[in-house]
């Protein structure tokens, strides 16, 4: 059992990273799935660390993280003084912001021979080519893979290259003064596995992620945690994608990023290809119409998915400035994982913008009192002019930019989907500053027009409020209010006192 524990979560590799970093307290983010091995994976830990000098080190479970498993739980791990975070199971590879970070990807079951000859023939109905995508713990078994099928395309007549995404990192850091990182044993299988480091200052993010991404030989695509080059004179339709995975996030991430492209994926518990990703594509269609709901709101909600992905406060503000713009009203909510209960406490808000990673961007918000969408949905809403063509963004970071947001005009007409007629958006809020004149004169106006609701003040009526204190004073109930009208309340009696078996009052009168 001992040695089933040390094989399957890297213990001697995780050793010899902390041993060589020298850290001290170290904390272990297993996701739900796993935590029934904390105890083995931990006492495995601290014996592989005492038997070469490093029984100093303390280590701690997170049993529990705030956002989702795939993220490192940077809020956590501050919460015990960690110096840094083993991450185990299943992971986003999103940047961190404040602590060094290890990754532990798993063995899930693979067989090697079926799905090279799944390979293989996908290879012969066309004469694309093929780039092999996976979910990242499938990654130990790339190097047999490969070696699998150059054995069967040597022995078959098989014209089309086949491309492999390799892992982006095993170690991430959040400086860049870490030149040492790389020297540092990897798990064999991965032919990628590399330091990967992030300056925590914006611009400096932001030109290290597009140098990565682009160069005059090749252009570099990263994405769920793998990446890949192609040349500069081929684009991402000219390929078709070969997963290997279950259909979960990091698969919805794939196919609605390259939602242009033939995808195949091949199912590693039944062995089983599969072409049909007619569902993603349905949950694209109703994200357009998620869009268009979005345009007509004037409260929007900007939902906190994450504390630790780097960049995340920059795209808030990036998004407040942007709906500020556009004349609309902003608040920022910080519930730790959304849900229906949490977010009906806030039905002022019509369209909430969920900031989080990539892979658990889309949130199922079909039983929500109001729609939940992405940045990038936000972006499509109140950029002025701006069409939706079929490109998709699930990450945040693709969307930060130091330049101003050009915005939808706010005296501008437009045709509203969602109602089907011509609406006209409610002025900018920098407009709003008038004279006292017409403060008064709009004061009157909205006295005048208040007749036509006087009906539809229920709890959940939001009307064409422009902020919550418009609609809370839209609803029936408002809570407990300073003004009282009516006779003067009696005054204060002293209760009783003691248990209900028997309250002094009653004990005194009994004596008597």
């Amino acid at each position: 059992m001992e040695a089933d524990v040390g094989s399957r979560y890297e213990i001697p590799r995780t050793a010899e990273f902390l041993r060589a970093r020298a850290y001290t307290r170290v904390a272990l983010q297993l996701p739900d799935e796993m935590l029934k091995d904390a105890a083995a994976v931990s006492r495995a830990l601290r014996r592989e660390l005492a038997s070469s000098g490093g029984g100093g080190v303390r280590v701690f479970v997170m049993a529990d993280t705030a956002y989702n498993s795939c993220c490192v739980d940077e809020v956590g791990a501050s919460h015990i003084d960690a110096q840094c975070v083993v991450h185990y199971g299943h992971a986003c590879m999103s940047p961190i912001s404040n602590l060094p970070a290890f990754f532990v990807l798993g063995k899930a079951p693979l067989d090697v021979d079926a799905c090279a000859s799944s390979i293989l023939e996908c290879s012969r109905k066309g004469s694309k080519h093929i780039l092999v995508l996976y979910g990242l713990e499938y990654a130990y078994a790339l190097d047999d893979l490969r070696r699998t099928f150059e054995e069967l395309h040597k022995s078959n007549s098989c014209n089309s290259e086949v491309k492999y995404a390799d892992i982006l990192c095993s170690v991430m850091s959040p400086s860049s003064n870490n030149a040492d990182e790389n020297n540092y044993p990897q798990s064999s299988g991965n032919s990628c596995h590399v330091d990967l480091s992030i300056k925590s200052d914006v611009s400096t993010f932001l030109n290290n992620r597009c140098s990565m991404e682009c160069s005059s030989s090749t252009h570099k695509y990263s994405l769920g945690g793998v990446t890949w080059n192609i040349s500069p004179q081929e684009k991402m339709e000219d390929y078709i994608i070969f997963w290997i995975g279950h259909d979960n996030s990091a698969f919805a991430n794939i196919v609605l990023t390259f939602n242009k492209c033939e995808i195949v994926r091949y199912d590693a518990i039944r062995n089983q290809l599969s072409t049909d990703v007619s569902h993603l594509m349905k949950v694209l269609r109703r994200r357009y119409y998620l869009v268009e709901k979005a345009k007509d709101a004037n409260i929007i909600g900007i939902l906190v998915g994450t504390l630790g992905v780097a960049g995340y406060l920059h795209i808030i503000e990036q998004l407040k400035e942007m709906i500020r713009a556009a004349g609309k009203k902003s608040y920022t909510l910080v519930m730790g994982r959304p849900n229906s209960a949490k977010l009906a406490n806030f039905p002022e808000c019509e369209v909430f913008v969920y900031v989080s990673c990539a892979q658990t961007a889309l949130l199922d918000s079909k039983y929500f009192l109001a729609p939940v969408i992405t940045p990038f949905e936000a972006v499509l809403a109140l950029s002025r002019g701006r069409e939706w063509t079929g490109e998709y963004l699930l990450d945040f970071k693709d969307l930060i930019t130091s330049e101003k947001q050009e915005v939808t005009s706010a005296t501008e007409a437009r045709f509203s989907f969602i109602t089907g007629a011509y609406v006209e958006d409610n002025c900018t809020q920098e407009s709003m500053e008038q004279s006292e004149t017409s403060l008064t004169l709009a004061e009157v106006t909205e006295k005048a027009l208040s007749i036509q609701n006087q009906n539809n003040n229920a709890v959940l009526y939001q009307g064409r409020a422009m902020s919550s204190i418009d609609y809370l004073k839209a609803r029936s109930y408002r809570g407990l209010t300073g003004d009282y009208e009516g006779p003067a309340p009696d005054s204060i009696l002293v209760g009783r006192t003691g248990r209900a078996a028997g309250y002094n009052d009653e004990k005194t009168q009994s004596a008597q």
